[in-house]
């Protein structure tokens, strides 16, 4: 009992910590304009450090749920650019979302298989058929909260494999625009610009997103239509 709470339990506790020395207050643009000499000189002088120190925060950060994501993302773009800082944060995504998925599935998931019944076992069931097609398309539409998408996972039983594919693989557009975005906060600062976090919402983003996210979801919609024509058939 207590091996199955441990991991879940250290998260928690790290989130509850993450908040009491008030750390949130490092991750803001203030802070970032502050201190961006010493940043890109620390990584100028360190750069393997300057890399493996930011993986490590941002893997903890996702791991324990915390809000900043979206700093961070531009921190990544700000200090590796728009190629290295994807590939930097898409890694580092993955993995945290990977320690989240095991500690909730350790925690919970075998006793919610046992107790769901009915409805619920009905909706968890179609989830888990088309598991890869629905997780590609929460992944590339920006309408669920990334930590949401990370609990609520294994709870409707998504398979570890199908997790981590579609996690790396559907974070990518997303990752890339704000990453983009932060290889350009030196300028924006220089000119006292304001950045616009909502571009993801932009129709020249959000539309090519939904429709990567049609496309992902094409296989369960043909295992639906699929499943309709042969119970037809049968009767």
């Amino acid at each position: 009992m207590i091996k199955r709470w441990l991991p879940l339990t250290v998260l928690i506790i790290l989130f509850a910590l993450f908040f009491y020395f008030r750390l949130y207050q490092y991750l803001s643009f203030d802070m970032l304009k502050t201190h961006r000499n010493g940043l890109l000189q620390w990584r100028e002088t360190h750069l393997f450090l300057a890399i493996a120190s930011f993986m490590l925060i941002y893997m903890l950060a996702v791991a324990i749920s915390i809000p900043g994501a979206t700093i961070l993302t531009l921190i990544g773009g700000f200090l590796f650019g728009a190629w290295l800082g994807t590939l930097l944060v898409v890694v580092s995504a993955t993995i945290g979302a990977m320690i989240i998925f095991g500690a909730v599935n350790t925690a919970f998931g075998e006793s919610l298989v046992r107790k769901a019944s009915g409805k619920l076992k009905a909706f968890e069931k179609g989830f888990a058929d088309n598991a890869f097609s629905y997780s590609m398309v929460l992944r590339l539409v920006p309408i669920f909260p990334f930590w949401l998408i990370n609990v609520v996972s294994p709870l409707l039983s998504v398979p570890f494999r199908t997790f981590v594919i579609t996690t790396f693989l559907g974070i990518i557009p997303g990752t890339f625009v704000y990453v983009w975005l932060g290889s350009g906060l030196g300028a924006i600062f220089d000119q006292n610009k304001s950045l616009d976090l909502g571009i993801i919402f932009k129709p020249y983003i959000l539309l090519p997103l939904i429709g990567l996210a049609l496309l992902a979801l094409l296989p369960a919609i043909y295992h639906k239509l699929r499943k309709n024509h042969g119970n037809q058939t049968q009767v």
